[in-house]
């Protein structure tokens, strides 16, 4: 057991804190919420060669994959649009500085993040 509860009291919060933390490229306070042995997946990490085929395993390899797409895109700022809770799961819609809809699935085990998906939106409703 981890000590933390096993899922956040507040999901709107614990969105709009892990926007602030990418807002500031706060990479760490991000980390923060995930286990050390966690998985995370994005079309951008498969695009810039991370993981295996875009699934990426451990957090110092997710850290890794964060720095390079940061370093890439410098004016990077996300905007929450909406946060859908679940049974231990968070669900972020976001918006980026250029207008991009994507959405953050995070799933939690002992209240850390054990597996995150990072989703863009592929059509307009």
């Amino acid at each position: 057991m981890t000590g933390r509860p096993a899922f956040p009291e507040d999901p709107g919060g614990f969105a709009l804190a892990w926007a602030a933390a990418w807002n500031a490229r706060d990479i760490e306070s991000t980390l923060d919420h995930f286990s050390d042995d966690a998985v995370f997946s994005s079309p951008i990490a498969r695009k810039l060669g991370h993981g295996v085929d875009g699934v990426v395993t451990g957090k110092s390899a997710i850290r890794e994959y964060w720095r390079d797409a940061l370093a890439l895109n410098p004016e990077l700022r996300f905007t929450v649009r909406s946060v859908h809770a679940g049974v231990d799961v968070i669900v972020i819609g976001f918006e980026t500085q250029d207008g991009t809809r994507r959405s953050e699935v995070l799933i939690f085990e002992e209240g850390l993040v054990r597996a995150g998906y990072g989703t863009t939106a592929t059509q307009t409703a």
